[in-house]
């Protein structure tokens, strides 16, 4: 007998041992259709994600679109308007509600302190 052939009988023995033993091909079908069903619940489950993912990137889109919308519409008052109208609207809406307009200074110079590059180094 080969050592080729001694090894081989010693996997099998040592499988065997383990519980390891090959599959008739009633078991290998058997395992084959569990595969299939698991794997069906998986790509069901993947289709249904896949789906959810959709929906909220048209909601994204169509939220996006509407808030665009409403900034030009924005912008394009404002550009019609005279920059002296502009300061004195600021001044009444600070006058009617100034912790708002703080809160909103406050932002405004958070996100320019972000976006400007700082003198110093």
């Amino acid at each position: 007998m080969s050592e080729f052939e001694n090894e081989v009988k010693k996997a099998e023995h040592e499988l065997e041992h383990q519980s390891l033993v090959p599959l008739t091909p009633q078991e290998e079908e058997f395992n084959q259709s569990l595969d299939d069903e698991f794997l069906g619940d998986w790509k069901m489950q993947a289709q249904e994600y896949q789906q959810k993912i959709q929906d909220a990137a048209v909601k994204a889109r169509d939220f996006a679109n509407d808030k665009f919308a409403q900034a030009s519409d924005k912008f394009k008052e404002l550009s019609s308007k005279d920059p002296k109208e502009l300061v004195e609207d600021a001044k009444e809406y600070a006058r009617k509600k100034p912790g708002q307009t703080i809160l909103i200074a406050a932002a405004v110079g958070l996100v320019l302190g972000l976006l400007l590059p700082r003198g110093r180094k």
